[in-house]
């Protein structure tokens, strides 16, 4: 039994360390989606609904032109 104790502890760390890797990725790509969610919502939004928030149409072409990683 003492000899697996090291192997048991030694894979600690790495489980700590995929376990926080996997919650980073998890959470990058939720934000991927909900900037790709978002910018439908500006592609969808009329010129007045537009200049009621103070973004211009060029401001919106911008946003829109981003790739949904940024």
């Amino acid at each position: 039994m003492d000899r697996l104790a090291p192997a048991i502890e030694s894979s600690k760390p790495q489980a700590f360390f995929l376990k926080g890797l996997l919650q980073a990725l998890s959470t990058r790509i939720a934000l991927m989606f909900e900037r790709a969610r978002t910018r439908q919502q500006l592609a969808e939004l009329s010129d007045q609904q537009l200049a009621d928030i103070g973004i211009s149409r060029s401001d919106r072409v911008a946003e829109l032109d981003r790739p949904f990683w940024r």
